[in-house]
């Protein structure tokens, strides 16, 4: 059982920061309203229709409910250990509709919508001023204020260096959605929407003040009717009309542009806007964010020091978590972490090596690690705001491994072959292997001087993921996840945590993930694989060879050559012979004109017979035509040497 962070015996209370993407915590009033306030019906146009929830009834069919009973003990109080599905009703904001259902009618996107946002859009543009020049700082603020869609387009973009000058991309992983608070009444009609029965038969108190507000979501603090202090996090009615229409608005766009541009950056905006529908579909679905703190706890259960709040399955929709609320104190705070008596250091190394652990060994981890979901309370790291999550499959864990150990021993050729490993059989034939060496090398070179403990990880990643993509090398979308997660760590770090070494733990960690009786084992597992392999691969080898040979001895063997990097003089000397089969053509024209000339055949025009005079006309435009291209192709090289 890993060691717990020491807990200081003067331990303080503190408001714990809730809400979505780094909303900071409000020191609001702690004292709670009764839930039994009326509850406006509000306009139809922000009400859920989702299925209804009745709670506490007989049975446990909703989805998220089926734990096991030694979870449900923990996990649900006891007047409310299940919820059974009402009949579904037609679903208004429904993230899973049915398979016939197609994209504008599940989430209502119109024209006219559509019409409306583009105009509000240009309105919030024309307010920066973006035609008279954009800085990072009003990029990052115009962004903020078109919502949460754009907000996730700005956290994509600010790991695409190749896209964005590096001034952009440091402001943009600054981006953050706070919110206005929702009305309290409203945050009420939206809870008694999704289950379907009065709230005050739910919650005993909810808290008017919100403990954050984002542009997703809205968190307060409660108490169950049993008795547990709880946080619930709210949706906001109509976010998810909104986010589905700005990425029906950007896809028309991508694939408009796609047509027009011929730019691999098109593509790579198509590849933005896709990556981005994708965290929509997980982070407006909160049954997916309470599974997610399900499984993380369940990761945690072996280690003292690391936990996330415990959710009430049984009260999880897809628009509202209900967890445990947990005061402590944010990351954010060193100072009072260090009055409180807790050592930063011990705090840095234990995060960075159970964010390794989340990444490397588990292959389950927490993918928005900024201040305001990290915090300690009673001696334990707390992560919140699970609903940014990532997986990766044991295949793609090996070779990050790899490529990290590569890094630390400045080993290019290694780390050459796990960017291969990526790219999979059928696009390795296609890799300019000796390109590819020389640019790694000079980012190892780059890096070659720099003490593991001032490596500045985000740089690191952001030149790899440029190179995969100058290569064609396609990267597996989860592995921009994990370089945006170590990049925000390694940003916490450097501001709260600064004596924290993240590459030298994330490296002992690998080294020491497992003893030596595993690693001999695992060795002679791997050694025994390879010989495997290595004997069939010989066995084939020698059967086409004999093939090989026999087609030799009939005549028939025929060998393909394909020169790396000979395109470019082909192409240059495919010029040269060009020009000069031009400048043949118009010597032979002035020679014959002459002769005609001199032939005096009739009829003439200006003195010279019409056929010369027409031929040196030709030859004279083409003398001029080759001149200009040869001007034109000369210039070219100058203006990219500037």
């Amino acid at each position: 059982m890993a060691q717990a962070v020491e807990p200081p015996s003067n331990q303080t209370s503190f408001s714990t920061e809730y809400a979505q993407s780094g909303s900071a915590a409000s020191a609001g009033s702690s004292i709670f309203t009764d839930a039994t306030s009326t509850v406006d019906s509000a306009n139809s146009s922000e009400q859920i229709g989702t299925q209804s929830i009745d709670v506490g009834t007989a049975g446990s069919e909703f989805i998220g409910a089926e734990s096991t009973g030694a979870e449900s003990a923990d996990t649900e109080p006891a007047t409310h250990t299940a919820a059974t599905v009402k009949a579904p009703q037609p679903p208004t904001i429904g993230l899973f509709g049915s398979s016939g259902t197609n994209f504008a009618q599940q989430y209502h996107v119109t024209r006219a919508g559509k019409v409306r946002r583009i105009r509000e859009i240009f309105s919030i543009a024309r307010k920066f001023d973006i035609f008279h020049g954009l800085t990072p700082v009003k990029m990052r603020l115009m962004l903020e204020a078109m919502g949460p869609t754009f907000v996730k387009v700005g956290q994509n973009l600010s790991l695409r260096s190749e896209i964005l000058p590096q001034e952009f991309c440091d402001e943009l992983s600054k981006l953050r959605a706070e919110a206005d608070p929702m009305p309290y009444e409203q945050v009420l009609h939206v809870l008694t929407q999704e289950y379907g029965k009065p709230v005050q038969e739910i919650f005993a108190e909810i808290d008017r003040t919100p403990l954050g507000s984002a542009s997703l979501a809205q968190v307060h603090r409660a108490k169950l009717v049993s008795g547990e202090d709880v946080a619930v996090k709210v949706q906001r009615p109509g976010v998810r009309e909104t986010m589905a229409q700005d990425i029906d608005i950007m896809r028309s766009v991508a694939r408009y542009a796609r047509h027009v541009v011929k730019s691999t950056q098109i593509v790579d905006l198509h590849g933005v806007v896709d990556e981005l529908w994708e965290t929509f579909q997980s982070e407006t679905n909160f049954l997916i964010e309470a599974q997610n703190l399900r499984d993380f706890r369940d990761f945690c259960a072996d280690y003292q020091y690391m936990d996330c709040p415990k959710p009430y399955m049984a009260l999880c929709t897809s628009h509202v978590v209900v967890m445990d609320y947990v005061n402590g104190i944010s990351i954010s705070h060193p100072d009072q972490l260090v009055e409180a008596g807790y050592d930063l250091e011990e705090i840095g190394a234990k995060l960075v090596d159970n964010y390794a652990a989340q990444v490397l060994d588990e292959g389950f981890f927490h993918a928005d690690p900024h201040p305001g979901n990290i915090m300690v309370h009673d001696g334990c790291i707390m992560m919140l705001d699970l609903g940014m999550t990532g997986k990766l499959n044991a295949r793609n864990r090996s070779i990050m491994r790899d490529m990290i150990f590569a890094v630390g021993r400045q080993d290019s050729p290694a780390l050459a072959e796990a960017f291969l490993r990526f790219a999979g059989p059928s696009d390795v034939s296609q890799v300019d292997h000796p390109g590819l060496l020389a640019d790694l090398d000079a980012i190892v070179q780059d890096f070659a001087t720099v003490q593991l403990r001032d490596l500045n990880v985000g740089e690191l990643i952001s030149a790899l993921i440029a190179l995969a993509r100058k290569h064609n090398i396609e990267l597996p979308s989860i592995i921009t996840t994990v370089g945006r997660g170590l990049v925000t760590l390694e940003g916490v770090l450097d501001e709260f945590l600064p004596d924290t070494d993240m590459i030298d733990i994330i490296t002992a960690h690998i080294a020491s993930s497992t003893g030596v009786r595993g690693a001999i084992h695992d060795e002679a597992q791997r050694l025994a694989i390879e010989s495997n392999k290595a004997l069939h691969g010989s066995l084939g080898a020698l059967a086409e060879a004999q093939t090989a040979a026999r087609m030799l001895t009939r005549g028939q063997i025929k060998t393909n050559i394909e020169l790396v990097g000979s395109q470019e003089p082909i192409r240059q000397m495919s010029y040269m012979v060009d020009r000069l089969t031009m400048a043949m053509i118009v010597v032979g024209l002035y020679v014959g004109s002459s002769i005609v000339y001199f032939a005096g055949i009739k009829p003439v025009v200006f003195g010279i017979p019409i056929i010369g005079f027409m031929g040196y006309v030709v030859a004279f435009v083409v003398s001029c035509w080759i001149v200009l291209d040869i001007m034109h192709k000369n210039r070219k090289p100058k203006s990219k040497g500037r």
